[in-house]
């Protein structure tokens, strides 16, 4: 009959895959045996470790989707519901006049803003830039000004010829 403490170690060598045998074959030490199942609660715990980790992260990436996805219903819902008539859309070639403008002068400030002598200055440069240029005051401004050229260009597009500066009939 076994005592408690020989069922122990019977019960450890049936648990513990790195107990089953020693590389020689042979019986394992009691020692090696206890050593071999530290390791193996240890690894264990580790992996369950990074599992809690990959879950967690997972469970972020989920919230993450689930903004994007009310974000993105609620833009089809608005674009459902928007009663705009074909004639108050604004025109493709003004939106690109528009965006070029703001791109333009967005790239202008970035490229006189940014350092690239490492990796540490272009982080700090590129906050600094989003701080100063990309606040919602300045990128205003831009758009503003953008609309007033396309006005401009609109008004004397109007007054010359009965056609768009992109060349589309207005």
């Amino acid at each position: 009959m076994h005592t408690p403490l020989q069922q122990g170690y019977a019960q450890l060598a049936e648990i513990v895959p790195t107990c089953k045998q020693s590389p020689s074959g042979g019986k394992l030490s009691r020692a090696a045996m206890l050593q071999k199942t530290i390791d193996y609660v240890v690894h264990q715990q580790t992996q369950a470790l990074k599992q809690v980790e990959q879950v967690e992260k997972l469970e972020r990436e989920v919230k993450a989707l689930r903004i994007m996805s009310n974000n993105y219903e609620q833009i089809a819902e608005a674009q459902e519901h928007s009663s705009a008539s074909e004639e108050d859309q604004v025109p493709d070639w003004v939106k690109s006049l528009v965006f070029q403008r703001l791109a333009d002068q967005l790239f202008q400030s970035f490229n006189s803003s940014i350092s690239v002598t490492s990796f540490d200055t272009l982080s700090s440069c590129i906050i600094s830039w989003l701080e100063e240029y990309c606040k919602p005051q300045a990128l205003r401004e831009i758009v503003l000004d953008a609309l007033q050229k396309v006005n401009s260009l609109a008004a004397s597009a109007e007054g010359a010829t009965n056609t768009s500066p992109g060349g589309h009939m207005t």
